[in-house]
């Protein structure tokens, strides 16, 4: 299987001589664009502009054509879509099958694809926007994985307003999120999110659905959010937890920079309506500029989700005795500016179980554009700690090969 990755990866690496061509994922049809306008060094992380062009609701639009009416009517003339896919080989190092018995991961795997989206977004209005991801790769489960509706107004500089949402795995961040800190589960630069991200190590990557009041400019951004852990299309619970998210995004001395705080909290009911309570915070920072001539970002992030008491209500994020926690830093490089980065990772975890809780992890990858939305990442983490010892059934070394393609 070795030799299949490296003639896979010469493969692609050798489509590289060819000319750069043009980003054509929806958005970028949107604002006549290129996919780097709004992103740092890979998707989907953001840069300046992308989190402007996300602040406002997905409402800035280029030259493209509108269909304009005199009752707030502002629609662009096409419909802008894009299709995003991840193609992942991964192998762990876990015991191989005996007698043909699969062990998923420890005999490789091809999961092709491991996601398949059709995302339909944009300008509906001057001041309404939407996001829309259609799963093609769920056989037998919703189709609609996450959707919102933008409605943002600028009120004395600052771009202001309310969006319903709701998504199957995003988590209650989902609503409204400008940092690539992994604080909602898309918003991240490696596709090994448990490792880079603290917040995800925590497991607040869930279903959510709700309403999220949110405010921000050039300096900050804030969201409070009513939700539930709940599906697309499922009426049955009220949004009765809390979701608080405040950061400071300031410029020095040309480092693009971010710090904030997030916090989960209230009792709600989950979707197999049982009554839970989300307790967590996360505090996360972020800086993204370059070192010489090469662009570098760096991210740092802690998480805590509150321990399940014996007899109390569940905390959704742990149902451990103990809390649950991470720290991490995470760095990416790009060495070959725009075409080739390095990527490093660590986190120290604790799991919050009784014993054999100790959770650490290292990451090495990289990632190689072929063109701007097209891209291969490498990713191989090396676990650590007492959840380790002995003979774990996936081993201690995760590698993971990806063919990540929007078009």
């Amino acid at each position: 299987m070795k030799k299949i990755i490296f003639l896979l990866a010469g493969a692609l690496a050798g489509m590289a001589i060819a000319p750069q061509a043009f980003a054509i994922p929806g958005y970028a049809r949107q604002t006549g664009m290129e996919c780097n306008a709004c992103h740092f060094q890979s998707y989907p992380a953001l840069n300046q502009f992308g989190r402007t062009f996300k602040a406002g609701g997905y409402t800035i639009i280029g030259t493209q054509l509108k269909i304009e009416g005199t009752d707030g009517l502002s629609l662009p003339a096409t419909l802008n879509a894009s299709v995003v896919t991840k193609i992942r080989y991964q192998k762990s190092n876990g015991p191989a099958s005996v007698a043909g018995a699969p062990t998923g991961t420890n005999d490789g795997q091809l999961q092709f694809p491991d996601e398949l989206l059709l995302m339909v977004g944009g300008r509906v209005s001057e001041n309404i926007g939407t996001q829309l991801e259609l799963n093609l790769n769920n056989p037998g489960g919703s189709v609609v994985e996450s959707f919102k509706i933008p409605f943002i107004y600028n009120i004395s500089g600052v771009q202001a307003g309310v969006v319903p949402f709701s998504t199957a795995t995003q988590g209650a961040a989902y609503g409204f999120e400008l940092m690539n800190t992994g604080a909602v589960r898309g918003g991240r630069i490696m596709e090994a999110r448990s490792s880079f991200s603290a917040q995800q190590y925590i497991g607040t990557a869930t279903a959510a659905e709700g309403i999220a009041v949110v405010a921000s400019n050039s300096m900050f951004f804030a969201n409070v959010s009513k939700w539930s852990p709940r599906g697309i299309g499922d009426p049955s619970g009220s949004p009765s937890a809390n979701y608080l998210r405040v950061a400071a995004t300031p410029t020095f001395g040309g480092w693009d920079t971010g710090v904030g705080l997030q916090s989960w909290s209230g009792n709600t009911t989950d979707a197999s309506s049982a009554y839970v309570q989300t307790k967590a915070y996360a505090i996360d920072a972020q800086a993204q500029g370059q070192l010489a001539t090469m662009p570098l970002g760096i991210y740092l992030t802690h998480a805590n989700a509150s321990a399940s008491a014996a007899g109390a209500v569940p905390n959704l994020f742990n149902g451990n005795v103990n809390s649950k926690t991470a720290t991490t830093i995470a760095g990416q490089l790009g060495v070959i500016p725009d075409k080739a980065t390095v990527l490093l990772a660590y986190r120290k975890g604790d799991t919050g179980a009784a014993t054999a809780n100790g959770d650490n992890s290292l990451m090495i990858g990289g990632t190689f554009k072929i063109v701007q939305n097209v891209q291969l990442q490498l990713d191989h983490e090396m676990f650590t700690g007492s959840k380790y010892d002995g003979a774990p059934a996936n081993g201690d070394r995760l590698t993971t090969f990806m063919l990540f393609a929007a078009f």
